[in-house]
C-alpha cells in the first residue's frame, strides 16, 4: 500500500527536472512516504539501461536485480547533504523515505544516492 504525507508535491527545480517538495514542515524522524516497488530481474537491470528509465531505478536485492518505485519514489532527486534518506523492505518490496532533518515549507526533499548497502558508490551525473 502507498501512503504519503498529504501535502507532498511535485515542482519542476532548476536543471534536475522534476522533483519532491512538501507544503507544510516535516520534523526530522517523520515518515514521508513508503513506496511500493516493481523489481526487474538481472536481464530487466540490462535492459532499462537502454531506456529513459535509467536514471529512476533503484539498486535491489543481491542477485542483480533493480526497482522502480511508484508513488513519488522515483522522483526524488540526488543531494550529498540530503535531508531525508530511503530503507529498502526487500521481502514487502517497498522503499520506506524518511526525514533525517526538519523540512521546511517549499524545500525539496532530497535523498543522497551513494550511501548505504545497496547504493551505487560514484554517481553517474554531475551534482548540482
Amino acid at each position: 500500500m502507498s501512503t504519503r504525507l498529504p501535502f507532498l508535491y511535485i515542482k519542476t527545480t532548476n536543471g534536475r527536472g522534476r522533483g519532491v517538495f512538501t507544503a507544510q514542515e516535516i520534523p526530522e524522524g517523520s515518515h514521508i512516504e513508503s513506496c511500493p516497488v516493481l523489481v526487474l530481474s538481472e536481464e530487466g537491470t540490462t535492459l532499462i539501461h537502454q531506456t529513459k528509465l535509467h536514471d529512476y531505478y533503484f539498486l535491489w536485492g543481491d542477485e542483480g536485480e533493480s526497482a522502480i518505485a511508484l508513488g513519488f519514489g522515483s522522483l526524488y532527486n540526488h543531494s550529498s547533504e540530503a535531508n531525508a534518506d530511503y530503507e529498502m523492505d526487500i521481502e514487502m518490496e517497498s522503499l520506506e523515505i524518511i526525514a533525517i532533518k526538519d523540512i521546511q515549507p517549499g524545500e525539496e526533499i532530497t535523498i543522497n544516492y551513494t550511501d548505504g548497502e545497496f547504493h551505487e558508490t560514484e554517481l553517474w551525473f554531475e551534482e548540482k
